[in-house]
């Protein structure tokens, strides 16, 4: 009769504390929840004092910009006053304009004694410049003469620095023959940018006759003279219709041997530079805005496969001085593609260059195809 009981109150006391421990651990979460909000709360609160802060630096802000509005009011106010005085001032302008209108009469008589006094400025002028002329050429040969006399000291530094590396580079340290190799080198560098300045100087004179120039001709003639270089390099040069033109013989032939150089300096360490001269014939009215539209151009086209430049130095390339490469392998004055515009220029043409870094350089010349009759 008891066990029954007894068992049943045994089975409820293990179902009670079987429910306790669920609820413990029920209260266990709930605590750490607990605690997480009250995290959380306390970062929100935080966060408010930061909010509150932001929203009275507004509050400040809003303030400020109504006091400037105030300033601004008064300052358009001023401006409106303002205005109405420089009305009253056109007033007295226009009066004013009146009066210079009989002053430019006067002037006019005035302008008819200058004119007598410009004819004899004139006659001065070209006075001046014929005297101009004879000193232009006296500075020529100044400077032509001055140039040779430099080079001779300066072939001197090469053959000096030269025995002296020869016949005593086992007396002399490193850093001794170091030096004297970067004596010679700059001497030749010296002696390139005199050879370059005298051949910029002599593209200035206007005294050279025209004559019919093959510009396949000198190209071959320019391709022969660079001959090792460019079997060294593997280079291709290919020639394509290029024309027959009235011009400097000597400076056509610099222009291709210029630019031919270039692009064999500008090449690509490891690639065999790929050089391209094509000509083509433009009609009258076709050509760029540059050039007169009454005319024909030959276009000679000049395209390597070099290092290039960036197109925004596509004006700055024919500079004197200029190198756009910053390479320091390059070699060169700086000189050899200004020559190359004023050749062009003398001959009453155009160039432009088109780079892309690292994809080489494209050169447009366009020079005035007139018959092989006219000087």
């Amino acid at each position: 009769m008891f066990k029954n009981p007894l068992k049943k109150a045994l089975n409820e006391l293990v179902f009670q504390n079987e429910e306790k421990e669920k609820r413990a651990a029920e209260l266990v979460l709930a605590n750490k929840e607990l605690a997480f909000q009250n995290n959380e709360k306390e970062r929100r609160a935080a966060e408010l004092v930061i909010a509150n802060k932001e929203l009275a630096f507004q509050n400040q802000e809003k303030e400020d910009r109504a006091a400037e509005l105030v300033l601004a009011n008064k300052e358009l106010l001023f401006q409106n006053d303002e205005k109405e005085r420089r009305a009253a001032e056109l007033v007295i302008a226009n009066n004013e304009l009146a009066f210079q209108n009989k002053e430019k009469e006067n002037r006019a008589a005035e302008l008819v004694l200058a004119n007598k006094e410009l004819l004899f400025l004139n006659e001065e002028k070209e006075k001046r410049a014929a005297e101009l002329k004879l000193a232009y050429k006296e500075l020529e040969s100044f400077n032509y003469i001055s140039s040779h006399d430099l080079q001779e000291p300066l072939r001197k530094i090469q053959v000096f620095t030269s025995r002296l590396i020869a016949d005593e580079e086992q007396n002399l340290s490193e850093k001794g023959t170091r030096y004297v190799q970067r004596i010679k080198e700059a001497a030749l560098r010296m002696q390139m940018l005199l050879i370059d300045l005298l051949a910029y100087s002599n593209t200035n004179t206007s005294l050279h006759e025209y004559e019919e120039t093959d510009f396949n001709t000198i190209s071959e003639k320019v391709i022969a003279q660079l001959r090792n270089r460019i079997e060294e390099k593997q280079a291709i040069v290919e020639l394509k219709n290029l024309p027959v033109v009235n011009g400097i013989k000597f400076q056509l032939k610099q222009l291709i041997h210029n630019l031919v150089d270039n692009a064999l300096k500008s090449s690509k360490p490891g690639i065999p530079p790929r050089i391209s001269i094509e000509g083509t014939l433009i009609p009258a009215g076709v050509c760029n805005s540059k050039l007169s539209v009454e005319k024909k151009y030959f276009h000679i086209q000049v395209i390597d496969n070099g290092i290039g430049f960036e197109p925004k130095y596509n004006e700055h390339i024919f500079e004197v001085f200029k190198q756009v490469h910053y390479n320091p392998t390059l070699t060169g004055s700086g000189i050899g593609l200004a020559i190359v515009k004023k050749i062009v220029q003398n001959h009453g043409g155009e160039i432009t260059a088109c780079g892309k870094l690292n994809e080489g350089v494209t050169f447009d010349i366009y020079l005035p195809a007139k018959e092989l009759s006219e000087q």
